[in-house]
């Protein structure tokens, strides 16, 4: 059994509560009595793309856990390498992969630079598409952007030219799932033929239509508790996925 502590859109800088939401993210994974095959966090790591933002973020995400990080559209790839991954910083795509034991964890960048709404380039599915041929453990994709409508206020800026992927993908049965945050909300839908599960968010909720957020800048509910999402895929192949609010 195969255990996914998936956490999103923590945005540091956001605001003053955003580093004591995340905190209380991380501790709470830290203090489980059992242990976890990877924690993913699914991009929008800091606000506003600043230094001191990343920063704070490597400190608050340090686990005890194996802990993937990617990049989403707030994040600015230069300073993310610099400051959260202590890397030189460049400015292609940062696409990561985490090999355990049991899995292997594919975090592709879908940012665009400037830009809003997301896109694989194609450096990043040459990549993918060398992390899958490389392993016959499961591959677990992962990356910001939602390449589907989630009948939400992020619809308009969701992945670009998800068939790309989707082809990608077709065919390959060692991929069980794929993740991706920017929602602010928990989903689960499919796409490739295979589950599609949609982080919910640290920062804060976006209201969906019918509760009242028609647009990106009315729909933000910053009192609703961080939430987080354990994944389970067992022996069959079956994937559960359980949700927790945590109090902060």
């Amino acid at each position: 059994m195969i255990v996914i502590a998936h956490v999103s859109d923590i945005h540091i800088g956001a605001t003053p509560e955003s580093v004591a939401r995340a905190t209380a993210v991380m501790r709470y994974l830290d203090a489980l009595p059992g242990d976890l095959d990877a924690v993913l966090v699914t991009g929008d790591i800091a606000d506003h793309g600043e230094r001191e933002e990343y920063e704070e973020a490597a400190k608050v995400l340090a686990s005890r856990h194996p802990v993937l990080v990617g990049p989403g559209n707030h994040d600015v790839r230069r300073e993310f390498r610099r400051s959260l991954l202590g890397e030189e910083p460049a400015d292609g795509p940062i696409n990561q992969a985490l090999r355990t034991g049991r899995a292997v964890y594919a975090m592709c960048d879908s940012s665009i630079p400037g830009r809003s709404e997301g896109e694989l380039a194609e450096e990043t599915l040459t990549w993918l598409e060398g992390v899958l041929d490389g392993t016959d453990l499961p591959v677990f994709v992962a990356f910001h952007h939602p390449p589907v409508l989630l009948h939400g206020p992020v619809d308009p800026i969701r992945l670009r030219a998800p068939e790309r992927l989707e082809s990608l993908l077709a065919g390959r049965a060692q991929v069980p799932a794929v993740l991706t945050g920017h929602a602010h909300t928990a989903a689960a839908t499919t796409f490739a033929g295979r589950p599609l599960l949609v982080g919910g968010g640290v920062v804060s909720t976006l209201k969906l239509p019918w509760e009242g957020g028609t647009r990106l800048d009315n729909c933000a509910d910053y009192a609703l508790p961080p939430l987080i999402a354990f994944h389970v895929f067992d022996d069959e192949g079956r994937a559960t996925t359980h949700f927790r609010a945590v109090p902060v």
